[in-house]
């Protein structure tokens, strides 16, 4: 493919951003600094980043789910605000009420996270069906997890877009477990994106969604699809938490070997590699983006715990639309 080197490196960036980003928040956790719930994307950074690269940045919409940290910062979110927001502090994302589970920037055309299981996907197909009245030409991407498959809503909203032929990509990121249960125990399938057939929509697989490449080559195709009305797409990409599926989970439920064998399948250290070895960045240019990158983090935090907290009187304020 014949993609610009500075879309490659914008999209090596965006991992580098979701990795450190991360790894800093599970660490102000651990001090304290941070209130409420938060899950991480470590280790899933290809297939949101993949997925987002494809589509139509500042234009087209994203609905989000939980884990939603890595779906946001690809998307461009201001890394300040989204840190202060984590924080609680005034000036985040929403001003400090929504937390990590809630993270949203309309502006940037992500309608928000949601800490329901698969919470987003009325609000997706309520925008498709928006986009679609007003033949604005935009598309709407549902994340969620692989646990989010065996709620009522998944099959309602599929089977609507279906009938009502909406531009929305139903993208469901596959890590294997639903919290501590893993999904070969809850379907009596061997993929999510099988159910595709049963509601008459197209449905697509990536097998390897740590390959940066094979997720934005395919999502490349599927935008394609979906922007010229052929209706929504289900799509399934497999890939791994390094992490807990919360602060508060250590994990005991996975072995150490199965965890390090899908480190060894690193998505960042994976494309870095493949840029080298086809001569598509030099390892300056990378290294320059690995120390911006850790630096851009560190500002977000010291930007975040110099902001103010909200106010009291700002509990009720935004509660009711003009």
């Amino acid at each position: 493919m014949n993609i610009p080197k500075e879309k490659l490196l914008e999209m090596h960036r965006a991992m580098l951003d979701i990795r450190n980003f991360d790894n800093k928040v599970n660490r102000l956790v651990k001090k304290g600094v941070v209130p409420g719930m938060t899950h991480f994307s470590v280790g899933e950074e290809a297939a949101n980043v993949g997925a987002i690269a494809a589509i139509e940045r500042g234009s087209d919409l994203i609905t989000s789910n939980h884990r939603g940290h890595g779906q946001s910062i690809a998307l461009g979110i201001d890394l300040n605000a989204m840190m202060a927001e984590i924080m609680g502090k005034a000036t985040g994302t929403c001003k400090g009420k929504g937390g990590s589970m809630h993270i949203a920037d309309l502006d940037g055309g992500n309608l928000g996270a949601n800490g329901i299981v698969g919470g987003g996907m009325g609000m997706a197909i309520g925008a498709a069906l928006t986009q679609k009245m007003k033949n604005t030409g935009k598309i709407v991407v549902c994340f969620f997890g692989d646990g989010a498959v065996n709620e009522g809503t998944f099959h309602e909203t599929l089977n609507l877009a279906s009938v009502w032929k909406l531009p929305v990509i139903f993208y469901s990121i596959n890590n294997m477990y639903g919290i501590s249960t893993p999904i070969k125990d809850m379907i009596n399938i061997d993929y999510n994106y099988q159910r595709a057939s049963s509601y008459g929509v197209p449905g697509h697989f990536i097998e390897d969604g740590n390959d940066l490449m094979a997720v934005y080559t395919k999502f490349e195709e599927i935008v394609k699809y979906v922007r010229e009305g052929n209706g929504p797409v289900l799509v399934e990409s497999i890939t791994y938490r390094w992490l807990g599926h919360s602060t508060s989970d250590p994990g005991k439920y996975r072995t150490k070997q199965e965890v390090d064998e899908w480190k060894k399948k690193d998505p960042i250290a994976r494309f870095r590699d493949y840029l080298l070895k086809n001569n598509l960045a030099s390892g300056e240019e990378i290294a320059k983006q690995e120390v911006a990158s850790e630096e851009a983090v560190e500002e977000s935090v010291k930007f975040a715990l110099s902001s103010p907290e909200p106010t009291l009187e700002s509990a009720f304020e935004d509660i009711y639309a003009p």
